[in-house]
Formats: C-alpha cells, sequence, structure tokens
C-alpha cells in the first residue's frame, strides 16, 4: 500500500483533486463545515505536494 500511495500518479491526483476541493468548498457547503472540509483538503493536498517535491529533489 506504501508503494502505492506513493507513486508519482497517485500523488498528482491527490495534490490536485484534494487543492480542487479545498478551492470550491467553501462556496458549496455552508458556514463552518465548509471551512472545517477546505482546511482538511488543503492539509492534505500539501502533504502531496510536498512529496512530490521531495521525490523530484531525490532524483535529481
Amino acid at each position: 500500500m506504501k508503494a502505492l500511495l506513493g507513486s508519482k500518479p497517485v500523488l498528482w491526483f491527490l495534490f490536485l483533486f484534494n487543492l480542487a476541493v479545498a478551492a470550491v468548498a467553501p462556496f458549496v457547503v455552508d458556514g463552518a463545515q465548509g471551512i472545517a472540509t477546505a482546511v482538511g483538503m488543503g492539509v492534505v493536498s500539501l502533504g502531496a505536494g510536498v512529496s512530490l517535491l521531495r521525490g523530484r529533489g531525490q532524483r535529481a
């Protein structure tokens, strides 16, 4: 499972999908739930983005 989650296509999917949901959630879901969803998805997106950048630095 760790090898699957660490693969580049999966990390790109997690980064882009969660970033899109984080950007749209406050407009679709009202109140604190929308903000909490945006923050949670944003954290996951940042984690995937950092993993992508770390992988890029190791291959260079």
